[in-house]
């Protein structure tokens, strides 16, 4: 099992100073909006990831006019203790230790302490573009498999040399071809690492994700879930050299893995499109519930549920089926935001679950 068992933030987003204890396993954080219970969320992220859930840039979860952050938590790991800092200093440089030893490289931490965000705004990946699909792809992967991201990391700086280079060859009117046929023999073996990770992955992650959609929207609809990959009608190096003409005519690489997706659909509709928002958000939690049970599966104990402001996009009945999912049928730690502490017992009350209450307050 993992459980955190306590963490402190100093000058991390709007907290200059603050401590927290966990308890129990359900976490019930109440409060005003913008007094810090998604902050406080988003502190737990970083530990996990070395990153923010939420912010691009590192520089964005500085307090306010302070220079650097800090955060640290007490993890237990099947009973083991783990002791985990993250730092960034005022020049910017980040730094994460593990019970005192810092990483050599923060990939290396990706995957140790697994967890998955629920936020209102992770509708995108349902809305937005297919970016937002391999995002969330990506971040469930590499926490499944370290080399995984190794190989998708190596595959992303090779393409942005590729696109630079043939940006730098379509505005100076001179070929390389020399060149770009080393990019494009480099690019094939991490390409085809992560598209058969991906294929292999989704498999699972889709027929649960298409399950469970069932019972939490509590009705059983045509939903289509399919991964879609330029490499599912040929090898990286086919498309690369089929399409050489147009990528020297556009300036940057067409084809390739930067353009998987995971396309959705109700009956023969795109769902986006036909989708009521109660759907959109049933489908969204199915999704995230998939990639929790898929984490669970491999880690062999239950990543960490950070759910943020969910009753708000909720109604009653869907929010019960969701917790009663989260909640009662798993045995991982879960922190869960809202505005309302009565909304909160009343929930937890129907579902007769003991819970830690925390109340942010300014």
């Amino acid at each position: 099992m993992l459980q955190l068992e306590s963490i402190s933030v100093y000058q991390f987003k709007n907290y200059l100073n603050a401590q927290w204890a966990f308890q129990d396993r359900i976490i019930a954080i109440s409060g005003r909006n913008g007094i810090g219970k998604t902050n406080l969320l988003d502190a737990i992220y970083f530990l996990c990831f070395t990153k923010s859930y939420f912010q691009r840039s590192d520089a964005n979860l500085v307090l306010h006019g302070a220079q650097g952050l800090r955060v640290a938590g007490r993890f237990n790991r099947d009973g083991q203790t783990i002791e985990v800092s993250g730092v960034i200093r005022e020049t910017g440089k980040k730094t994460f230790s593990i019970n005192g030893q810092p990483y050599d490289r923060l990939s290396d931490h990706i995957g140790q302490f697994p967890a998955v965000f629920i936020a209102p705004d992770d509708v995108q990946i349902i809305l937005d573009g297919s970016e937002e699909r391999r995002r969330f792809l990506d971040a469930l992967l590499s926490q499944v498999d370290p080399v995984y991201l190794q190989e998708l990391m190596k595959y992303n700086k090779l393409l942005q040399q590729r696109n630079s280079l043939l940006k730098q060859q379509l505005e100076s009117g001179r070929q390389q071809p020399e060149l770009l046929e080393i990019l494009d023999q480099q690019l094939v073996q991490p390409a085809q690492y992560v598209f058969e990770k991906r294929s292999l992955y989704c498999s699972q992650l889709l027929a649960q994700a298409t399950e469970r959609y069932g019972a939490i929207a509590g009705n059983r609809y045509p939903l289509d879930l399919k991964y879609e990959s330029p490499l599912q009608s040929g090898s990286m190096a086919d498309l690369l050299y089929a399409n050489r003409l147009r990528d020297q005519a556009s300036g940057r690489t067409l084809a390739g893995i930067h353009r998987d997706d995971i396309t959705m659909a109700l009956g023969d509709q795109p769902f986006r499109q036909t989708a009521s928002q109660g759907q959109r958000k049933s489908l969204l939690f199915s999704l995230k519930l998939a990639e929790f049970q898929l984490l669970k599966e491999k880690k062999g104990f239950a990543p960490l549920l950070l759910l943020d402001d969910v009753f708000e996009k909720l109604d009653a009945e869907r929010m019960h089926n969701l917790l009663q999912e989260v909640c009662l049928a798993n045995n991982g730690q879960v922190f869960v935001t809202d505005t309302h502490p009565e909304r909160l017992k009343e929930s937890f009350d129907r579902l007769e679950m003991g819970f830690q209450e925390i109340r942010c307050m300014e």
